[in-house]
Formats: C-alpha cells, structure tokens, sequence
C-alpha cells in the first residue's frame, strides 16, 4: 500500500514541491514560462488588443509592420497583432477541457482492464490497437464535417479520439503495480474492483497520467489548429492561428509578417507544453520512453 503522507504533506504543498522541481531545470523553467504567458495572453488579450479584430479595410490590406500595426495587416486589412493575441483562446478553452476528459475516462478503462486481465484485457488491447493503427485525422476530419466544429461538438470528440491512446499507457502502468504485494492482499482481503482502483491503483498510476495529459494537450492543439487550417475548425472571422496561416499562406511570399506572427504563437505554445511535460515527467520520476503508447 502507499505510504501515508505526513500531516505536514498536503496536496497543495506536493504541487509546489513538483512545480519547485519543474523550474529547477532550465528547460522546465523556459516551457513553464512560456505556458503561463500564452494562458496570460488568452486571459488578458481582450483588455490588451489595439484594434477590433473584425475590422477590415481596403486601404490596409498587406501592410508591413510599422508603428501604428506592430506585426502587420493581413489580406483583407486586420490587425496582426490583434487577431495573434486572440488567436488561441477558443483551442485553449476546447483543449483544456477536452484533455482532462480523454485522461479521466481512457485512465479509468485502462486501469481497470489492467486490473482485470486475462482475455477482457487481450480483447481490450486488440481493439485499441485497431483503433490507433487508423489515422486519427481522417476520423477527426469525418466527425468535424458531420456534426460542425462547434466547442460541444470538437470537446468530446477531442476528448474520445484521444482517450483512447491513454488507454494503452493507463493499463501499461497499472500492469507494473497491479502484481504488487499490497494489491494482492486488497483482492485477497475480498475489496470490490472499484475500491482496489481508487485506494491502491489510482494513487500508483496518476503521475503517469499526469505527464500523459501533458502531452496529450499539446497533440490536440496541433489537430484543433490543423482543423482551422483544412477549413474544419473556427469559422470567420472568429481569430484563430490555424486560420490565420491559411489565410496567409497565399501571400506569404511577398507578405511574410501576416503568416510568421501565428506560427510562431502556435510553436511557442507547443514547445512550452513539450518541455513542461518533459520536466514533469523528470519531476515525478517517470520514464516516458518506456510509458510511451506503441
């Protein structure tokens, strides 16, 4: 069984002490930094743009960068800057909702079909094999045209398409656990299967899973953006990075700012995730390469 946190050990003082550790490492540091900015800037970029981001105008279309527009005007003549600012509120609010639900119920299903073993676990695993040998995108692409791109509609299935790799981690950690003394007297003590996973399981498994929704978050920025550039996602003029560098990709030969300001939102926001997780994962003592999904 785990051992009992001392009463000077709550949780709150666990997160400091894992965040403590996060940003002892430089590269931690950097990703955390750079995470908390972006969540900053969607939270503060309506007090902060300099233009209405639907205002358009003839007289400004394609303007380099200059004093009175910091990054430029695109092809129909919005602000840049303004539209980069609010660029990445709707994929943060789809994605930091969708990311604990894919962890929540892949975890459980995981955790319990590692619990369980024997031929539900085989049968289990066959499936989830089929599904992640498919291109998720193509599933993606299909749902987002039938049912609309709509926050109620990308959240759960964002949620589902990537539940389903967090299935394989889940029950891959709980198989490192599950033959451990302290679970066998649990069954052995007759305790229901719903008890051994939130009592003995759960606390064994939840680093893994933390690290896993870490990066589970950033692949579902990549697809909600990848969405918003296929013509599947946000719709206009609702700003959106995706959006944006398809809609500039056409001039980004001749007007590169229009373009550039977006990816390098998107990438900054990815890199941070990215490093965040690694230092997580460093933090808790995870070896990601050997809790990877295959």
């Amino acid at each position: 069984m785990t051992v009992a946190a001392s009463p000077a050990s709550t949780p709150l003082t666990r997160i400091w002490g894992v965040v403590r550790d996060i940003l002892a490492r430089p590269s931690g540091a950097l990703g955390l930094t750079l995470v908390a900015l972006h969540l900053l800037m969607a939270i503060l970029s309506p007090l902060l743009v300099p233009y209405d981001y639907k205002a358009i105008s003839s007289l400004l279309m394609l303007k380099a960068p200059s004093a009175a527009h910091w990054f430029g005007t695109d092809h129909i003549g919005r602000d840049v800057l303004t539209r980069t600012l609010l660029g990445g509120r709707e994929a943060l609010l789809v994605t930091a909702i969708a990311t604990p639900i894919a962890v929540i119920w892949g975890g459980f299903l995981g955790i319990l079909f590692g619990l369980v073993g024997g031929r539900v676990d085989d049968l289990a695993m066959r499936l989830v094999d089929a599904f992640l040998s498919l291109p998720k995108i193509l599933f993606v692409l299909t749902a987002a045209a039938v049912f609309g791109a709509e926050p109620i509609v990308l959240i759960p299935m964002l949620g589902f398409f990537y539940g389903v790799p967090v299935i394989r981690v889940a029950r891959a950690a709980t198989h490192d656990v599950v033959a451990r003394d302290f679970v066998t007297a649990a069954r052995a003590r007759g305790h229901p299967r719903l008890t051994i996973i939130r009592r003995e399981l759960l606390p064994n498994v939840r680093d893994v899973l933390m690290v896993e929704g870490a990066m589970r978050w950033s692949w579902m920025l990549l697809t909600f953006s990848s969405l918003s550039f296929l013509g599947f996602g946000v719709s206009p003029p609702t700003p959106d990075w995706g959006l944006m560098i398809k809609d500039a990709s056409a001039t980004m030969s001749f007007a590169w700012w229009a373009v550039l300001a977006p990816i390098v939102a998107l990438s900054t926001l990815i890199i941070g995730i990215n490093l965040t997780a690694d230092a997580l994962a460093k933090a808790l003592g995870i070896d990601r390469a050997q809790k990877a999904p295959v």
